[in-house]
């Protein structure tokens, strides 16, 4: 399996997602966890609209992520993903439920709660960790 490395483009990423996060932060006082945004914007879509707008821009502009780069590239970037639709359930179901489980998700705990040094967040981010390394091992070797 080859992989491109990419360190500018990579850097450059990460550098807006650090930006976004900490401007979510200074502006909202909010952390830039997605799942949490996501279900505050399907919630308040049906009841709550308090914090509604600021969440749909934050979607949109995760949404609007591959068009600004084919803008900018000229080519969509290039992504695999399995066609086994078993494989994608179970997958979106265990992402779905370690979220809920975890109270938060990946970016929520990695991005925003390593850099405030929350422990909680440590020990999450920790376990993704772990656990993706031990799938990626059992789905490469076994």
């Amino acid at each position: 399996m080859t992989t491109e490395f990419t360190p500018l483009a990579s850097l450059a990423g990460g550098a807006l997602i650090g930006l976004s996060a900490v401007v979510l932060m200074a502006l909202n006082g909010r952390i830039a966890g997605v799942s949490g945004i996501l279900s505050k914007l399907v919630v308040a879509a049906g009841t709550e609209r308090s914090g509604y707008l600021e969440s749909a821009l934050f979607v949109l502009g995760l949404l609007s992520a591959a068009p600004i780069y084919f803008w900018s590239a000229g080519q969509f970037p290039t992504q695999s993903i399995s066609d086994s639709w078993p494989l994608l359930v179970t997958g979106g179901l265990l992402v779905g439920f370690g979220s809920v489980f975890g109270g938060g998700c990946t970016s929520g705990h990695g991005v925003c709660g390593i850099s405030r040094f929350s422990t909680r967040s440590i020990v999450a981010t920790v376990t993704f960790m772990i656990t993706a390394f031990i799938t990626v091992y059992l789905l490469k070797h076994l």
